[in-house]
């Protein structure tokens, strides 16, 4: 993996930091931003896709002996997808969990 795709990962890595921080929805000051939750979700899920997609395309070309694809790309992409599909899978979790302990609270 050369430097410069390491700097490109650390480099998404920041703005997805600054986006975050920037769509804070209780900052002082500020109207409550309103979030569509479902197209949030909708969003993670298809974004999560995506990489599973791409780590899956970058592996056929590798096997298939692609010359402009290295095995450490391959690998980092694996690793990604593999990444983002447990996040994603314990954020389901959460609100498994969350939605049973409301539907057991009484009204």
């Amino acid at each position: 993996m050369s430097s410069l795709e390491i700097n490109q990962l650390l480099q998404q890595m920041r703005d997805m930091a600054s986006a975050v921080e920037t769509k804070t929805p209780f900052d002082a000051g500020t109207d409550v931003a309103k979030l569509d939750f479902s197209q949030l979700l909708k969003d993670s899920v298809n974004k999560v896709n995506e990489t599973q997609k791409a780590s899956s395309k970058l592996s056929t070309a590798f096997e298939m002996g692609d010359p402009n694809v290295n095995l450490g790309e391959v690998m980092v992409a694996i690793q990604k997808a593999s990444v983002s599909f447990q996040a994603m899978t314990q954020v389901r979790n959460n609100l498994v969990s969350a939605y049973k302990e409301v539907m057991r609270m009484q009204v």
